[in-house]
């Protein structure tokens, strides 16, 4: 029996875990020669002796044709069915059982997102949305999502229709100011047009663009604590704490700059950042509004109310333990998604389970947008 046995369930938020040539195997030449190394300061315990164990048991496996099976209690990492090998991905969604899924990269980024060299820069971004394409293109149910770099709009406008080309059905961007320009400055009106005219949402996810915690605050006469993973530079208590920061700031900037008011077909994931602040968040902004619009000609040029902007353009993915079912009560059902995280162990053994148990008095409808038609919605289908 598969996991999702129930009923439709589309998984928002999945990923590959990069083997250490997956990006350099995939640029071309001039690119290949100037990228660094696959990073793994983020991996905590992990190493690329992990890595290259994990790739010799997947080549076992599929030599000996071993079924796929209870992929979402089993390991996680490397060392989940699937997490680098795309034949092997395709049965174990099989045994997931979800219909459809959005595929993100885990570690590639710190190769080539914030090179200074923009041609390296573009160059990684094209080699591993052309890497993306070629994993997912295993299984229809596969949808790869592409990166993305506001640097150069131009070049961010290019490698949009490439990474279409190469199948990508939605771009992760770097949710944060561009230099010194707001991602609502019309500067960047290119790219949003871009995503609309190609009919794929932007993606805001986990990562070092949304951290907002300075070094300081860790500075306190004791060791630094491990994160999240058991080692590493990724999640500590207090980034986890101020996650919805980084994308508040954003939505916000697109809200207030009009970029959803310009562009009212654009639609955006905020995926893996949690969602138990999304109903303040919205009551945050009209109040804001209300006040703000007296002083400041942006803020009363809008005409609709700035929570009705992030209910037409935005979706979120809550956390498996927040309580998904209060918070579908408080904002409505229309702005949740389903997610596993898959194959991270932060998505749990049981995602499924744990939010069902907070969905007491929740009808069937609700269920229905939580699982499956809020990622339609999203996706633009």
């Amino acid at each position: 029996m598969t996991y999702a046995h129930t009923r439709t369930m589309y998984d928002a938020d999945s990923h590959i875990m990069e083997t250490p040539d997956w990006v350099t195997a995939h640029a071309d030449p001039k690119v290949r020669e100037s990228l660094p190394p696959l990073g793994l300061t983020k991996a905590g315990t992990a190493t690329l002796d992990l890595i290259r164990d994990a790739m010799d048991k997947s080549n076992k496996r599929s030599a000996k044709g071993a079924a796929v099976e209870n992929v979402i209690a089993g390991t996680k990492g490397w060392h989940a069915p699937g997490a680098f090998e795309p034949g092997e991905r395709a049965q174990a969604l099989d045994d997931l059982g979800f219909g459809k899924q959005l595929v993100f990269s885990t570690f590639s980024g710190g190769q080539y997102l914030r090179h200074k060299d923009m041609d390296v820069r573009y160059g990684g971004i094209r080699a591993h949305n052309r890497a993306m394409g070629e994993f997912c293109a295993a299984d229809p149910r596969l949808i790869p999502v592409g990166q993305l770099s506001f640097q150069e709009p131009q070049r961010a406008v290019a490698e949009i229709a490439e990474g279409v080309k190469l199948g990508c059905g939605a771009f992760w961007i770097p949710g944060q100011p561009v230099g010194d320009r707001s991602p609502g400055h019309p500067d960047f009106d290119p790219v949003w047009q871009a995503l609309v005219d190609h009919g794929v949402p932007f993606m805001l996810h986990v990562g070092p663009n949304l951290n907002v915690v300075s070094k300081a605050w860790l500075n306190n006469g004791k060791p630094v604590p491990p994160d999240i993973v058991g080692g590493g530079e990724n999640l500590r208590v207090r980034d986890f704490v101020t996650l919805s920061f980084g994308p508040q700031l954003y939505l916000t900037s697109l809200v207030f700059d009009g970029v959803f008011e310009r562009f009212p077909a654009l639609r955006g994931g905020v995926i893996e950042l949690g969602a138990g602040w999304v109903p303040e968040f919205l009551r945050t902004l009209d109040m804001s509004q209300k006040i703000f619009k007296r002083t400041d000609p942006a803020v009363k040029a809008l005409p609709m109310r700035a929570s009705e902007y992030i209910r037409r353009h935005v979706r979120f993915t809550p956390f498996p333990g927040e309580d998904v079912g209060r918070m579908i009560r408080d904002a409505g059902p229309d702005l949740f998604l389903f997610s596993s995280d898959y194959p991270h162990p932060e998505g749990t053994d049981d995602p499924v389970g744990r939010f069902e148990r907070t969905f007491k008095d929740l009808n069937d409808e609700a269920r229905e947008l939580f699982y499956h038609k809020n990622f339609d919605y999203m996706m633009g289908a």
